[in-house]
């Protein structure tokens, strides 16, 4: 912003701002928007099981992979470049995604889509790092953690509407097509106003391949028999796990090997920032009971109660509606309570989350959604408090030449979180609906209970750091563990 005067200088931040709120929207948008669409893909194109879970699952699997390698590359060789590669991808492979005619077609679109949208995320927290200082950060994060409450919870209400709109046939398209549009014109204003990449001496940055390679192996290992584990039978899949945790565990000494000589591509040494380590702590965790709230209640409403897309949708609108409130708050209050908002937040998602358990409990049946709004309110109310605040503290102190990397590892943590909670909360509620013999209402209640779970652990990590914080440290960024 040299060069520009104050007002000026203001201005173009908010443009910026609004460039890289509308690209995350758009892609964290489409993690929920498909679910609602399922039924419609299934017909149109008669997909299997196994492709279904991969054409909702191999978004999140990308997205995970691109995230750290995608922030670190945006901090070597400019945040603006990688931003508008990963928005031009995003839009070509939704135009692809709508177009296409197969099961193999669609799942090719929806893992391309997600690599996309893996480059574009980091570099919008990167950029908020770069353009904004302590304390101001807090607006922008909130108006940040607003876009990832609306855009998660709103999926399935837009999805709703445009099959509603498109009918059966030709709507589960627009739910990609819609993409296309906001993306070219997002690219335009990109184009001029996002600042340009780093000088000469940033650009000689080392990338740290094999740092990428190990990275990337230990995540897909990872994730893959969390995202696969109702199409692959038998125990084997879970070696997959201690097989990716011991490649991390050779990325650990790779990247300490690495920092001797050059740059890695994650310092490992921002996990000393207590500030750091617990707000990925508490957003992997968060994330894998955040995300399963919204997969499980649209399933329950569809498939179990028969509601269609659009009811479905409209149902789970007052958690995002919540969340849009508070996120915004939360930043611009995080400062001066700091990790104690933290757990307010969680507690409050706790209490919502189990309030929607006894409303279901005297009121079974078709009048779930009424009976859960004012339930979900609370808890979105309480996710406002979480996302926003948690982020905000988690990267406080993390400086802005590693924004990126540091972001994307924070991001990476809440997608296995997130992967990690629908499986295992998917698992029981597939067990509970076998064996209760199409008890929907119970499967539903009994795996809301393990959601809750994922909360009340978060809040316990929340609660911890609140109470071994050093007396007399400020509470908001800046502040030095």
């Amino acid at each position: 912003m040299a060069g520009l005067d104050e007002r000026t200088a203001v201005r173009r931040r908010r443009q910026i701002l609004t460039i890289g709120l509308v690209a995350a929207f758009m892609t964290l948008l489409d993690v929920s928007i498909v679910n609602v669409a399922i039924p419609s893909i299934d017909r149109a194109i008669h997909a299997d099981p196994s492709d279904l879970q991969w054409i909702l699952s191999g978004y999140a699997l990308t997205f995970g992979l691109m995230l750290v390698p995608a922030g670190r590359f945006g901090d070597a060789r400019g945040r603006r470049n990688v931003f508008m590669l990963g928005l031009a991808l995003f839009t070509l492979t939704s135009a692809a995604a709508g177009l296409a005619e197969s099961p193999a077609w669609l799942i090719g679109a929806r893992l391309l889509q997600g690599a996309a949208a893996g480059l574009v995320n980091p570099q919008v927290i990167g950029l908020i790092q770069q353009l904004y200082r302590g304390a101001a950060r807090g607006r922008p994060f909130g108006l940040l953690g607003a876009t990832i409450g609306i855009s998660t919870g709103v999926g399935p209400l837009l999805g709703g509407a445009l099959i509603e709109l498109g009918g059966q046939h030709l709507g589960w398209r627009l739910v990609f097509f819609v993409n296309v549009p906001v993306g070219i014109a997002t690219i335009a204003f990109a184009w001029r106003l996002l600042p340009a990449g780093p000088g000469r001496r940033a650009g000689r940055k080392d990338l740290d391949p094999f740092g990428v390679l190990l990275l990337g192996l230990g995540v897909v290992l990872l994730l893959l028999p969390l995202v696969q584990q109702r199409q692959w039978h038998g125990p084997l899949k879970w070696l997959l796990i201690p097989g990716g945790l011991l490649v991390l565990l050779g990325f650990v000494g790779w990247e300490l090997r690495y920092r001797r000589r050059r740059e890695p591509l994650f310092d490992l040494a921002l996990f000393r920032l207590r500030s750091y380590s617990l707000g990925t702590l508490i957003g992997l965790l968060y994330f894998g009971g955040f995300v399963a709230v919204f997969f499980l209640f649209t399933l329950y409403l569809q498939a179990g109660l028969h509601y269609t897309a659009l009811e479905a949708g409209l149902a789970i609108t007052p958690f995002a509606l919540g969340s849009a409130v508070t996120a915004a708050l939360g930043g611009r209050i995080v400062n001066r309570f700091g990790r104690p908002l933290v757990a307010i937040g969680l507690a409050t998602v706790a209490l919502g989350l189990g309030a929607v358990i006894l409303a279901l409990h005297f009121v079974p049946g078709r009048g779930a959604p009424l009976a859960t709004a004012l339930p979900l309110l609370v808890a979105g109310l309480g996710s406002g408090l979480v996302i926003t605040p948690n982020q905000n503290l988690t990267l406080s102190e993390v400086p802005v030449g590693q924004a990126g990397s540091a972001a994307g590892m924070l991001q990476t943590g809440q997608r296995i979180g997130a992967a990690a909670g629908i499986a295992g909360v998917g698992a029981i509620f597939f067990s509970t609906l076998a064996a209760t013999h199409d008890g929907w209402s119970r499967a539903f209640r009994d795996a809301l209970l393990a959601t809750i779970g994922f909360v009340v652990v978060a809040l316990v990590a929340a609660i911890v750091d609140s109470w071994t914080e050093r007396p007399g440290t400020p509470a908001g960024p800046g502040r030095t563990r």
